[in-house]
C-alpha cells in the first residue's frame, strides 16, 4: 500500500452516482492527491440498516453502483482497500432466509452462530455477563425456522446482523469466495471489519482472544496468498492495540483522534508525546471516520491506566458537545439509535468548533505522527454536522456521513481551510523525509516539534499550543516551503 496520504469514503457520499463517475473523481477533483482509496462498503445494498455493513449479498457490487469491472478499472488508478466483513451477513441474505425456511435442513446451516455451538451444554451467568459487546443487551436474537424449534442466533451487533461461524467449512469457504473476487478486481488491501468479535469461545469474552489472534492470522496468510495487505480495525485499550499490531500488517492509531483533541483543548502535548513513544509505526493514522470518534481507545480499562487520566477524558467529551453547540450530544448514544458504547458521533471540523487554524494544526500532527495518514470525505472537505441527515433517519452516525452533490465538493474545495489542507497533503505525499527517520524533539509541553529526515530531505512541525499556531518546514536538496497556520 502506498504510504501517501489515502481517502475514506463512500462513493455514493462523494457525488458520484456510481463507480464509473466516482473514477472520474481521481482524474479531475482529486487528481494525483491521494496515495490509495478506502471505499467503504459498495456490495449489495448500500442503503442497509448500517450503511453497507450488513450485506445482503457481499460477493456482488451494488448493480446502482456498476460491477466488479468498475472496482478493477479504479485500481488502475488508485490503490484499492475494501472491507472484509468478517463477523455477519444480512438477516436478509439468501442464505439466511433459507435457513429460516429450512432450519438444520438448509445447505446454510452450518454457516451460522447459535448460542449451542458456543454453549452445548448452557452457559452460566457469569459466563454470559462475560461476553462484551459495543452495545447494551447480550449478543443474541431469537430466530424460529419455519420448520424447527426457535433458536438463539448470535447477533452481536443488531437482529439484523447475524453473525457468520467463521470456524465452520462453510465460514471459512465464505471468506475465501469474497477473497478471490478481490483478487480479481485487483484490490490491494482489505480492512477486516470487526474481525475482533469473530470468534467466540466459552469462558472468554468473546473478543480478542488468543483464537481470535490465530484466526487473523490465518485469514492474512490467505490474503497474502492472493497479494493482498490486511488492516484490522480495533477498538480496544492502547495495550491491546500495541499486542495486535505485532501480528498484523497494520492497525488503525485510534487513540490519536482524542489524544490531537486533548492537546488543543488543553494546550498540552504530554500525553501525545507519551503515546508517540510507544505507538505501533504499522498503523494508519486516522482523525476521522465512518464511525465515530472513539473513547475506548485512550480510556482507562479496569485497573489498566489509560492514555488520558478519567477526569480528563470527561471533560473532553463535554469540551466537543460544547463545541459542536450540543449536536453531538443529540447523535450519541441514547439519543441515537446505534447505541455504541465507546463513540462519539461528531464532524472533526466541528469538534473543534468549526476553527479552521485548530483543525489545520489538528491534520498537521495527524500528518507527522508514523503512519499511513487516512482521510475520511468529510474531513477533507471540513465537513460540518448534518443535522437534516441525522433527523431523517435517526442515526447517530449519519450526523459524519453527509451526501454531497457534485456542486457542493466543487465549492468546498475552494473553501480556504480546505485549499490550504490540500497544498499540506501535496508536501505530505511529495517529501522524501517520511521515509526516514522520526524524532520527536523534547520541548516543554506547551510546544510540540516533530522531525522527519532522510539523507537531504527533513520535514518538520513545529506547533506552539499557547498561541495556537504552527510552522511547517518541508526542506529537499535545493527547495524549502514553509508553512505557517495559526
Amino acid at each position: 500500500m502506498d504510504k501517501k496520504v489515502q481517502l475514506i469514503t463512500y462513493t455514493d457520499r462523494l457525488g458520484a452516482a456510481n463507480l464509473t463517475e466516482f473514477n472520474c473523481l481521481f482524474g479531475h477533483e482529486l487528481t494525483g492527491l491521494f496515495g490509495g482509496v478506502h471505499i467503504l462498503p459498495f456490495y449489495f445494498p448500500i442503503d442497509g440498516s448500517d450503511a453497507g455493513f450488513d450485506p445482503v449479498n457481499h460477493l456482488i457490487v451494488d448493480p446502482r453502483l456498476g460491477n466488479w469491472d468498475d472496482i478493477k478499472a479504479l485500481s488502475k488508478n488508485v490503490d484499492v482497500m475494501a472491507d472484509l466483513i468478517v463477523n455477519h451477513m444480512s438477516a436478509q441474505s439468501e442464505q439466511f432466509t433459507d435457513y429460516l425456511k429450512k432450519g438444520d435442513q438448509s445447505e446454510f446451516a452450518g454457516l451460522f452462530l447459535t448460542y449451542d455451538k458456543v454453549f452445548p451444554t448452557g452457559a452460566t451467568e457469569k459466563e454470559l455477563l462475560q461476553i462484551y459487546r459495543p452495545r447494551p443487551g447480550l449478543p443474541f436474537t431469537t430466530y424460529k425456522p419455519e420448520n424447527g424449534i426457535a433458536r438463539l442466533v448470535w447477533t452481536t451487533f443488531t437482529s439484523n446482523q447475524i453473525d457468520i461461524d467463521v470456524e465452520s467449512p462453510a465460514g471459512e469457504a465464505y471468506l475465501e469466495n469474497i477473497l478471490s473476487v478481490f483478487e480479481a478486481s485487483g484490490i490491494k488491501m482489505i480492512r477486516l471489519d470487526a474481525a475482533g468479535y469473530a470468534i467466540k469461545e466459552k469462558g472468554t469474552s468473546c473478543f480478542m482472544t488468543e483464537k481470535t489472534f490465530g484466526f487473523i492470522g490465518s485469514l492474512t496468510q490467505k490474503a497474502h496468498q492472493k497479494g493482498i495487505s490486511v488492516l484490522v480495525e480495533i477498538h480496544s485499550h492502547f495495550q491491546t492495540q500495541i499486542e495486535i499490531a505485532k501480528k498484523v500488517d497494520y492497525v488503525y492509531d485510534f487513540a490519536l483522534p482524542v489524544l490531537v483533541l486533548d492537546t488543543l483543548f488543553n494546550k498540552s502535548s504530554e500525553n501525545l508525546k507519551k503515546w508517540l513513544e510507544i505507538s505501533p509505526r504499522n498503523a494508519f493514522t486516522v482523525l476521522d471516520t465512518h464511525d465515530g470518534i472513539g473513547i475506548v481507545d485512550v480510556a482507562s480499562e479496569g485497573i489498566k491506566p489509560g492514555l488520558i487520566k478519567n477526569d480528563q477524558l470527561d471533560n473532553i467529551v463535554k469540551q466537543i458537545h460544547k463545541n459542536s453547540r450540543g449536536n453531538s450530544l443529540k447523535a450519541t448514544g441514547a439519543a441515537a439509535s446505534n447505541l455504541d458504547l465507546y463513540q462519539i458521533n461528531c464532524t472533526y471540523y466541528d469538534a473543534l468548533g468549526q476553527n479552521d487554524n485548530h483543525y489545520l494544526i489538528a491534520r498537521a500532527i495527524q500528518f507527522f505522527v508514523p503512519g499511513i495518514p487516512q482521510i475520511y470525505y468529510m474531513g477533507l472537505l471540513a465537513g460540518k454536522n448534518d443535522m437534516d441527515l441525522l433527523d431523517k433517519t435517526k442515526v447517530g452516525r449519519d450526523i459524519n456521513r453527509h451526501y454531497y452533490s457534485k456542486d457542493e465538493i466543487v465549492a468546498d474545495l475552494e473553501k480556504p481551510v480546505v485549499k490550504k489542507l490540500i497544498e499540506i497533503i501535496r508536501l505530505r505525499n511529495e517529501s522524501k523525509a517520511f521515509d526516514g527517520d522520526f524524532m520527536i524533539e523534547k520541548t516543554p509541553d506547551h510546544l510540540l516539534s516533530i522531525l522527519w529526515k532522510k539523507d537531504f530531505s527533513k520535514a518538520q512541525l513545529t506547533v506552539d499550543l499557547s498561541a495556537m499556531k504552527a510552522e511547517i518546514v518541508f526542506s529537499e536538496t535545493d527547495s524549502q516551503t514553509t508553512i505557517f497556520v495559526g
